[in-house]
C-alpha cells in the first residue's frame, strides 16, 4: 500500500486511536496486503493467515507508527515475517544455499519469466530502486539523486528488494 494513498490527516487520526478511521484504514491496506501475502507466502493457506495477523497488528500497533511514510514498510514486513514465521513452523523454509542452487537449476526461459514477476510482486518503493539497480544498471548515487534520496535509503531499499525478491524466487 503506498503511504501517498493514505489522508496524513486519516493515518494521524487512526494514531491517536480513533476506532472508525482505523476500521477504514484496515479496509484500505487489506487488498495490497493479502496480494502482497499472496505473492510472498508459500501456500494459500499461510498467505490468508499472514494476511490476517498483519491486519490484527495494524489494529492493535498503529499507534506505534511514526509516519504515514514508514506505513506501507511497515506493513509490509509484518506480512513477509509472518509468511517466513509461517514456511518454518510447517518446515518449508529455504536456506540461502538451497535457494541459490534452485536458481541455478531453473530453465532460463522459466527465470526470466519468474524474475519478471518478482519484479512485480515487490512493493512500488523497492520495485523502483531495483529497476534502476539491476535493470539500468545506475549507480547508487545516480539512483538517490533521481530519488532525492540519501545513499544510505537507496541501498536499504535495494537490499530489501532484493530479500524480497529471493523470497518470491525461492517459495
Amino acid at each position: 500500500m503506498k503511504a501517498a494513498t493514505i489522508p496524513i490527516e486519516m493515518f494521524e487520526a487512526a494514531r491517536l486511536g480513533d476506532q472508525n478511521t482505523i476500521v477504514r484504514l484496515l479496509e484500505m491496506a487489506q487488498p495490497d496486503i493479502r496480494r502482497y501475502a499472496r505473492a510472498t507466502c508459500r501456500t494459500s493457506a499461510d498467505a490468508e493467515d499472514a494476511a490476517q495477523e498483519a491486519l490484527w497488528r495494524l489494529f492493535r500497533h498503529v499507534g506505534t507508527i511514526r509516519t504515514v511514510l514508514s506505513f506501507s514498510g511497515w506493513l509490509f514486513s509484518v506480512v513477509r515475517r509472518e509468511c517466513l514465521r509461517l514456511a518454518r513452523r510447517s518446515g518449508l523454509a529455504v536456506d540461502e544455499g538451497e535457494a541459490e542452487r534452485l536458481l541455478l537449476d531453473w530453465p532460463e526461459a522459466e527465470l526470466r519469466l519468474d524474475v519478471a514477476a518478482a519484479f512485480e510482486a515487490l512493493p512500488p518503493h523497492y520495485r523502483e530502486v531495483a529497476l534502476m539497480r539491476d535493470v539500468k544498471e545506475m549507480t547508487i548515487d545516480e539512483i538517490a539523486v533521481a530519488l532525492g534520496a540519501t545513499r544510505q535509503a537507496v541501498k536499504a531499499r535495494l537490499h530489501r528488494a532484493r530479500l524480497l525478491m529471493r523470497e518470491y524466487l525461492t517459495r
